[in-house]
C-alpha cells in the first residue's frame, strides 16, 4: 500500500504538488511531523464519513497512516500502521482515534495515541513499537496507567529524558520512565466531577501534573518541543467567549519556559482562527534543513464540512527573543516547485493589499465532492497590484518561453518578476488590441486566455515569482514555463558538413527586420523583388558577417548569430522566439559559407521556404520562390549552375506575415542526388 501523492483524484493536475493542502487522496488531520533518517515523517489521524450507526455531523477516526518525504513536495503513504481493530485494549468500534506522536528513542520507534477503551468511559492512551518509522507497530496490551485524555505528545530533551503531554483535565505533563510505556512518578487520586443527568464517577488515579501559566479557556491538542534553551508549549486555544451557547473556533497558541514542565510564560498566538470557521485547528513544528516549518489542519478538500480535515504546512520564523512570529496560512504552502510545472500562482505565498482570490464561474456552483478543492484565480484589481509565489525552481529552463491562463481588459499590461514587485522583469504581457495578430491571438477583451510571451530573462535556480500589474487590473489562475525543442545550437570552430540527405544546416542569422504585412497573398514577382533587392544593411550581398555583429536596420539594431540547425528544415520562427523582437511579420537574412573539394557543374539549388524566398549563390541571383507557401523540400530548383573548388557564399532572405517561418536547401548533382561531401563553416 505505497503510493506517491502527488495529485488529486478525479483528474487534477499534477503539478498541483508543493501546495495546501500536501495528501488529497484521503482526509488527513491532527498532524504531527518528525524527523527521521533526513525525511520528514507524517502521523496523522485520519478523518472518514461516518459508517451507518455513528453521528454523522461528527469526527470519525478509525486507523492511523504515516506518511514521508524528503522535499515536503512528494507524500509518500506507507500505509495504515494501527487499527482501531488491532488495539488489544481499545474499542473496536470506537472511531476516536484521535491525534497522535511518534519518537524515536534508543534505537526504537514509539507511536503514542488516543484511543475509547473497551470499558469504561473516556479516552485512555497506548503505545505501538517498531523498528521503523513505517512499522510495522505492535501494540502494547494496556494503555500507559495514569493518563486519560488525548491529544499526547513526547518530547525527548537533549539528555534524554522523555516527558509526555496530553490533554485531559487541562493540559498535563509528566515524565516517562526509560522503557517510554509508563509514567515516572506517583500517581494522585482525584475525584472526578459529576455530569448533570449522569450517575456520580469514581476516583481515578491520574498521573502527571497540570501545565500553569497557560491562558483560561478551552484548550487541547499540546504540542512540546525545544529550541536553544527554551521550552515551547504549543495547542490549540478557544480566546473567544463561549457564553451563552457560543461555539468560537480554535486559534494555535503558546507559551514558553526553562523547564519542560513549566511553569510556562504564555507568549500569544501562532495562527488565528481559520476565516472560514473551520472548528478545530491541530499542529506540530519541525526544523528541517534549518527551516522551521508549521504543520496544521484545515478543511481545505471539504468546505462544507469542517469534521473531515487536510494536513497543511506554512514556514515558520523566530523573533531574536525566541518569541514565534504568527503564521498567516496560504494555499501555497511549501517545497519547490519545478518551473515547467503548471503553478497555480493564484495559491500565493503573499499578496499586496486589495487582491482578492475567486471560485472559476464552472465551479462556483457545483456540488463538491471528497478530495476536490475549489478552482480559484486571483484578481490584481490595479496598477500596483502584486501576488508573490515563493521558491520555483529554474534549473531546468534552457531555451525557455512563459505561458499564463490570464483575463484582462484591453489595454492592460502585466509583468512576472523575480523575488520582488521591483524586480526583474522575466516576462511582460501587453494586453493591446495589436495582440490580435500577435500570438496573444485574442478573440474578445475581459475573456480567459491562454498567453504565451517570451523571457526577458531566465532566473537561475530556486527564486521566488511575483505577478505585477502595471495597468488596469488582471485575473491570473496558472503560469508555466515551457522549454522549447532543441532547434539551435551554437556553431563550432569544426567545419559542419551537410547531412546525409544533403541539406545545408549551418547558418549566420539575422535578427529578424520587422515588416508589416497583413497578408501573404501581396508575395508578387514585383514585391518580392522591391523587398529583396532593397538595401536594408550595408554591403547585404557581400558581407560575411561574425557571430554577434551588430547591424543598424531603420531603427532596429540587430545581431547576427553562427548556429546549427537541429533540424532539416531551419526553423526561422523559433530562431525570432529566442532572439527577435516578433515572431510574425518578419524579413529574414541568413548567409553560409560553403567550401567545395572540386569544382561541380550542371548542379540545382533546391530549396523550400515557408514564405516567399530569394537565393543568391556566389553574389548572383539563382531562385525565387514567390506567392505563400508552405516550406516543401525541392519546392523550387534553380536553372543548372555551378559549385566552383574551394569557397562559395550561399545567401537568402525570407520573408512571411502570421505564418512560421523555415526554409530548406540542398545542392543535387547532375543527376539529382544530394551533394553530401562539401564542408560549411
Amino acid at each position: 500500500m505505497k503510493r506517491i501523492l502527488s495529485m488529486f483524484l478525479l483528474g487534477v493536475p499534477l503539478a498541483l504538488a508543493a501546495q495546501n493542502p500536501v495528501v488529497r487522496d484521503q482526509f488527513t488531520a491532527d498532524p504531527t511531523a518528525r524527523v527521521f533518517n533526513n525525511k520528514v515523517y507524517l502521523f496523522p489521524s485520519h478523518d472518514i464519513t461516518p459508517p451507518e450507526g455513528q453521528r454523522q455531523d461528527w469526527f470519525c477516526m478509525a486507523d492511523y497512516h504515516v506518511f514521508s518525504s524528503e522535499n515536503l513536495t512528494d507524500w509518500q503513504d506507507h500505509g495504515m500502521i494501527v487499527s482501531q481493530q488491532t488495539v488489544p485494549w481499545g474499542n473496536p468500534t470506537g472511531y476516536s482515534m484521535w491525534a497522535p506522536d511518534c519518537v524515536f528513542k534508543d534505537g526504537r520507534y514509539y507511536f503514542f495515541f488516543p484511543n475509547a477503551p473497551k470499558e469504561g468511559r473516556g479516552f485512555a492512551i497506548g503505545v505501538a513499537t517498531a523498528d521503523r518509522p513505517e512499522g510495522p507497530y505492535t501494540c502494547e496490551p494496556e494503555p500507559i496507567k495514569g493518563v486519560s485524555g488525548i491529544d499526547p505528545c513526547v518530547l525527548v530533551d537533549n539528555d534524554g529524558q522523555a516527558y509526555i503531554y496530553w490533554s485531559g483535565m487541562g493540559i498535563r505533563g509528566a515524565k516517562l520512565k526509560s522503557n517510554m510505556k509508563e509514567l515516572d512518578g506517583e500517581l494522585q487520586e482525584i475525584k472526578m466531577p459529576r455530569r448533570e443527568g449522569m450517575p456520580e464517577m469514581p476516583p481515578m488515579k491520574v498521573g502527571g501534573q497540570e501545565m500553569k501559566g497557560l491562558p483560561d479557556g478551552f484548550k487541547e491538542g499540546p504540542f512540546a518541543f525545544r529550541r536553544g534553551d527554551w521550552y515551547y508549549l504549543t495547542f490549540p486555544w478557544v480566546r473567544g467567549d463561549t457564553s451563552n451557547g457560543a461555539n468560537p473556533t480554535e486559534t494555535l497558541a503558546y507559551a514558553m519556559s526553562k523547564s519542560p514542565l513549566g511553569p510556562w510564560d504564555f507568549k500569544g498566538i501562532i495562527m488565528a482562527e481559520h476565516a472560514n470557521s473551520c472548528w478545530t485547528n491541530h499542529h506540530s513544528l519541525v526544523e528541517y534543513k534549518g527551516q522551521w516549518y508549521l504543520f496544521y489542519h484545515h478543511n481545505d478538500l471539504s468546505p462544507r464540512d469542517d469534521k473531515r480535515r487536510s494536513v497543511c504546512i506554512d514556514k515558520v520564523a523566530f523573533n531574536a527573543d525566541g518569541t514565534i512570529q504568527e503564521v498567516h496560512p496560504t494555499l501555497r504552502g511549501v517545497g519547490i516547485n519545478q518551473a515547467t510545472e503548471r503553478i497555480e500562482i493564484d495559491r500565493y505565498s503573499s499578496a499586496s493589499a486589495g487582491v482578492t482570490t475567486d471560485n472559476h464561474p464552472s465551479d462556483s456552483t457545483r456540488q463538491l465532492k471528497p478530495y476536490t478543492p475549489l478552482g480559484l484565480h486571483a484578481t490584481l484589481p490595479a496598477k500596483g497590484s502584486w501576488i508573490r509565489y515563493n521558491d520555483v525552481d529554474f534549473s531546468s529552463l534552457a531555451d525557455a518561453y512563459v505561458v499564463v491562463s490570464a483575463k484582462a481588459s484591453d489595454n492592460t499590461s502585466f509583468c512576472i518578476r523575480e523575488k520582488s514587485a521591483t524586480g526583474r522583469v522575466i516576462a511582460k504581457f501587453e494586453m493591446t488590441v495589436k495582440s490580435q495578430q500577435g500570438p496573444f491571438r485574442r478573440d474578445m477583451s475581459n475573456q480567459w486566455l491562454t498567453l504565451t510571451s517570451p523571457l526577458e530573462y531566465t532566473p537561475q535556480g530556486t527564486t521566488d515569482l511575483v505577478v505585477t500589474c502595471e495597468g488596469e487590473g488582471v485575473s491570473i489562475d496558472w503560469v508555466q514555463f515551457k522549454n522549447r525543442p532543441k532547434y539551435f545550437s551554437a556553431s563550432t570552430a569544426t567545419a559542419a558538413k551537410p547531412d546525409d540527405a544533403g541539406f545545408i544546416r549551418r547558418w549566420m542569422l539575422l535578427e529578424p527586420i520587422k515588416q508589416d504585412i497583413r497578408s501573404n497573398i501581396v508575395f508578387t514577382n514585383t514585391y518580392l523583388r522591391d523587398v529583396f533587392t532593397k538595401t536594408w544593411f550595408k554591403n547585404q550581398l557581400t558581407v560575411l558577417p561574425k557571430d554577434k555583429q551588430k547591424v543598424k536596420v531603420d531603427k532596429q539594431t540587430l545581431a547576427w548569430h553562427a548556429l546549427d540547425s537541429e533540424n532539416y528544415n531551419v526553423k526561422l520562427f523559433r530562431f525570432a522566439e529566442r532572439y527577435g523582437d516578433q515572431t510574425y511579420g518578419s524579413l529574414f537574412w541568413a548567409v553560409t559559407v560553403i567550401d567545395s573539394p572540386c569544382d561541380y557543374d550542371n548542379v540545382r539549388l533546391a530549396a523550400g521556404s515557408n514564405g516567399a524566398s530569394m537565393w543568391w549563390l556566389n553574389g548572383e541571383e539563382v531562385l525565387l520562390l514567390e506567392g505563400d507557401r508552405r516550406m516543401v523540400e525541392d519546392d523550387g530548383m534553380s536553372q543548372r549552375i555551378s559549385l566552383k573548388k574551394g569557397t562559395n557564399v550561399l545567401r537568402c532572405a525570407v520573408i512571411n506575415g502570421p505564418g512560421l517561418s523555415d526554409f530548406c536547401v540542398r545542392f543535387l548533382d547532375e543527376n539529382l542526388k544530394p551533394i553530401t561531401n562539401l564542408s560549411v563553416r
